[in-house]
């Protein structure tokens, strides 16, 4: 009885010394790997990738890697064996694959994402109904923050699946504004006050074609068609300036913006 209680005691001693190796390695491996985490992200060589994403996606990967090597040692440490550690976790990778069918799809999503490029860091897109700049491509996820900085973590899988709307793909946009006008306005007069705004507006590039034209003819309205092209990145500046003067210009000019309006005939 004495010989049994003090294996046990030796074996709880054991237990206990190789438990607090195994916590202390586990706190202390989680801060190198997190100082490693830094130092990627900070390494010069990564700078010198055109695509940004791929430094993301690298840097996930060495991470979670440099995890489960840490979590495989502390195992190792508390006395499990390497063959049967191995035979357990070659079950729970068949069981977690299995039921994490999801988390294996966002995987290839995101390797699919880095392979086609449908956009990079960077780029504002919009995909399953949410929109906004794309901050980062991980592993599982791709993370955008909208115009309100509000941010959205966009599943790989379901992402790399979905229409994408890449915004920034090319260095240049397209004003397309139609603009509605009374029947009765001097269609002419109204073609030269929407060029003038071109011609003001110095971002708007001249080189370019620029289309004015009679679009179509509505119910109430005839639908004036301005397109004239402008950077990327001058996009919105350029849109809302365009906006504002010609509504003044129109103004000036006494050319209407009519109301919807339906005329009703009563018999008697």
């Amino acid at each position: 009885m004495e010989k049994m209680l003090e294996k046990l005691i030796e074996g709880g001693t054991d237990l206990c010394i190789k438990l607090v190796i195994s916590i202390i390695i586990l706190l202390i491996g989680n801060k190198i790997i997190k100082v490693v985490e830094n130092m990627l992200k900070k390494e010069k060589k990564f700078s010198k990738l055109e695509d940004p994403s791929v430094k993301s996606f690298v840097i996930s990967f060495i991470t979670i890697s440099l995890k489960l090597l840490l979590f495989v040692t502390v195992l190792s440490i508390i006395g499990i064996p390497m063959t049967s550690l191995i035979t357990i976790l070659g079950s729970c990778a068949v069981a977690v694959g299995l039921a994490l069918q999801g988390g294996l799809s966002n995987l290839a999503g995101g390797i699919m994402l880095l392979i086609f490029k449908p956009f990079i860091i960077g780029d504002y897109i919009e995909a399953n109904g949410k929109e906004g700049t794309v901050k980062s491509i991980s592993l599982f996820y791709t993370t955008i923050v909208g115009i309100d900085n509000v941010v959205t973590q966009l599943p790989n899988g379901t992402l790399s699946n979905s229409n994408i709307t890449n915004y920034n793909a090319c260095k240049k946009r397209m004003l397309n504004i139609t603009y509605d006008v009374s029947y009765d306005s001097d269609i002419d007069k109204v073609k030269k006050v929407l060029q003038e705004v071109i011609d003001e507006e110095d971002k708007i590039i001249k080189d370019d074609p620029i289309r004015i034209a009679v679009k179509s003819h509505n119910d109430s309205s005839i639908g004036i068609v301005f397109r004239a092209w402008t950077l990327t990145s001058d996009y919105w500046d350029v849109y809302f300036r365009v906006m504002e003067n010609v509504k003044k210009k129109f103004d000036k000019n006494n050319i209407e913006i009519p109301y919807p309006q339906m005329d009703v005939h009563m018999k008697k």
